[in-house]
């Protein structure tokens, strides 16, 4: 068995070697395709980013009358803290409230004097909530306006929930979210079929050229795993190259795409590319030997019928 296994990768060798050309242009097809699915990889990472960053500016706020007990509001924020579709709860208070409005009104003299007029802090503590998901907010927002409809009407709590303002912003935010979801899932399948169609058949195109080669084997009463070896190690060579030369394509273009990037989508795909330069060498490499050994097993196989 072990000598059978040596000469089947001896043979595979020789046949990478022997037929130079065809095994180039099949890395070179198989190089592109993989080439192609990195690049959507990297085009949806940077439109997941840009999502992730709309959606963190995306939140419900809670403003609470002036007067408000405070003991009333750390429960609100508990119980709100405590929500399974809750990420993030910020808590203002009234003195950071009014401090905040100064700072945004620096110029604004009118504003300012008004303030001074009125003598006293008019403003209430508020929160900032962010949901997990966009689609959660309803959610939310539903609890909060139960424990508003809750309050006794001499001791109002909750002054406004500006949900319903946010509510078709959230909405447009869930709907683009999910329909680049299934754009990005359509997109790669349709690629992955692509480059398998187009592997299968530059390598069956390589086969064919050996096509007498096989049939002297079979004449002579080899096997068909013994026929096939040499040709399945010859598609995962094809593979595990094309994946290499596709990462090394990526690099330059990285290097140079990656500043702007960062400017626009405040992701450098150049420090992504090394951060997880493991990931992807395993993505795409994994790919191109599991694309070159299924189209080499499947173009084969008609020269091994009987």
């Amino acid at each position: 068995m072990i000598t059978a296994f040596r000469r089947v990768v001896k043979a595979g060798f020789v046949g990478f070697w022997r037929n130079a050309y065809v095994s180039l242009a099949s890395i070179f097809v198989l190089t592109i395709a993989l080439f192609v699915i990195g690049a959507t990889m990297f085009l949806n990472q940077l439109l997941g980013t840009s999502l992730a960053i709309l959606q963190s500016k995306v939140d419900i706020n809670v403003y609470f009358v002036p007067d408000a007990p405070m003991e009333e509001i750390e429960r609100i924020k508990a119980a709100v803290e405590a929500l399974p579709d809750v990420a993030t709860v910020k808590f203002t208070s009234r003195e950071d409230a009014l401090a905040g409005y100064r700072e945004r009104n620096k110029d604004n003299t009118i504003a300012l004097q008004a303030l001074e007029e009125i003598d006293k802090n008019p403003l209430g503590a508020n929160l900032a909530i962010q949901a997990k998901e966009t689609s959660q907010y309803e959610s939310v927002a539903r609890f909060l306006e139960e424990q508003q409809a809750l309050e006794q009407p001499q001791t109002p709590v909750i002054e406004v929930i500006n949900f319903g303002r946010n509510k078709e912003s959230i909405d447009t935010l869930t709907s683009i979210i999910n329909a680049t979801e299934r754009a990005s899932f359509i997109i790669l399948g349709i690629l992955l079929i692509a480059a398998i169609l187009i592997t299968f058949n530059t390598i069956r195109l390589a086969i064919y050229t050996s096509r007498e080669e096989i049939s002297i084997m079979r004449l002579v009463g080899a096997s068909n795993m013994f026929i096939r070896g040499p040709f399945m190690l010859q598609g995962i060579m094809y593979g595990f190259i094309s994946g290499v030369f596709a990462l090394l394509l990526f690099y330059p273009l990285l290097v140079w795409v990656g500043p702007r990037t960062a400017t626009f989508f405040e992701l450098n795909l150049f420090d992504y590319y090394i951060m997880h330069f493991g990931e992807i060498f395993g993505v795409l490499v994994g790919i191109g030997i599991i694309l070159g050994l299924v189209s080499s097993t499947f173009a084969i196989a008609r020269y091994l019928r009987v």
